[in-house]
């Protein structure tokens, strides 16, 4: 879709290599530093740098820009600045699944994260089949409200039987807690190249349909009006986001506010426009968790802490400057 005067309404090739550059620096960076010094001519060589950090970095990367994505569809999808991948409640039910596989051991010989992954997107598929046929129930529009209402009561009620496992399962309350803060420390190359081609296949869905989100994001009745099968649209980028974010639940627990707050930014620096959004949004969470993850790496080392944590902390700030803002703007 092109503007009359021929300007693509997607970004820039300028802004695309300027994007690029900036995550493979950062990259390099959250890679060559840590609470171990590696020296420089050693960084090609070195058993921690390709063991340890390069997978945990690719993955941190993956993670990101997966969880941006799927904030900055919900997002529009749902017509809500508040949305993400845990508003619909996806996520929390992604958690369930995970936290079930862990405490059960359940598990698949020579790849021992199958069935914590498995689990989690079954979960995820199977949260997402409940909230639509509960809001289906209820109203049989499926209007966005209705979701968004249903997604935060299945939230509390997986949320209150992870509690309950952890209760019952102290044996694995270790496990389960550092899961639960969100953490991709011991990440593998193998649950690198599960997230590239997740995201790839998922993003590719996403990414075409920026156009009907665009018309989403201003409401359900003009996307019927210029044409778009409102149903259907929004029922293959719900089971898109419950797919990508089921695989990185598996992968590193619960890492919240990324797919809120990234977004957010994104949006206040390029518009709404979801050709640009989605796409800027992959880039910039990308470089954002690296950095958290940077920064609970070596903020205490030798401890390390659950980038969950790291970036609930810096997305609570963000998130309360953001609402003041948009409250300022809204009465001015």
């Amino acid at each position: 879709m092109e503007h009359k005067g021929g300007k693509k309404e997607g970004l820039s090739v300028l802004t695309y290599i300027a994007l690029s550059v900036f995550t493979l620096v950062t990259m390099l960076l959250c890679v060559c530093l840590g609470s171990v010094s590696v020296p420089p001519d050693e960084l090609l060589s070195s058993s921690i740098i390709l063991n340890v950090r390069l997978p945990r970095v690719l993955c941190v990367a993956l993670s990101g820009a997966s969880l941006s994505l799927c904030g900055a569809a919900m997002q529009g999808l749902l017509k809500n600045p508040l949305a993400d991948g845990s508003t619909l409640g996806v996520s929390s039910g992604a958690s369930l699944g995970a936290v079930l596989a862990i405490t059960l051991s359940i598990s698949i010989p020579s790849l021992p994260f199958a069935g914590t992954m498995v689990m989690a997107v079954l979960f995820a598929f199977l949260s997402l089949i409940i909230i639509l046929s509960l809001a289906y129930k209820l109203d049989c529009s499926l209007a966005t409200n209705t979701i968004i209402l249903i997604g935060i009561i299945f939230s509390m009620f997986a949320s209150s039987m992870i509690s309950l496992m952890m209760y019952f399962s102290s044996d694995r309350l270790r496990d389960i807690t550092r899961w639960t803060m969100g953490t991709l420390s011991g990440s593998s190359y193998t649950n690198a190249l599960v997230l590239l081609v997740t995201l790839a296949l998922c993003a590719a869905v996403i990414l075409s349909r920026a156009s009907e989100l665009n018309a989403f994001a201003i409401g359900e009745d003009n996307a019927r009006h210029i044409g778009v099968n409102v149903r259907r649209e929004r029922l293959i980028i719900l089971i898109a986001v419950s797919v990508l974010i089921g695989v990185c639940v598996s992968v590193g627990g619960t890492i919240a506010f990324v797919g809120l707050v990234i977004p957010h930014m994104v949006r206040l620096i390029l518009g709404p426009n979801h050709k640009k959004l989605l796409a800027a949004s992959m880039y910039c969470g990308a470089c954002f968790l690296m950095l958290a993850d940077l920064v609970a790496r070596v903020i205490v080392s030798p401890l390390e802490l659950p980038v969950g944590v790291v970036t609930s902390l810096i997305g609570a700030v963000v998130f309360v400057f953001i609402f003041f803002r948009s409250v300022r703007s809204r009465h001015a």
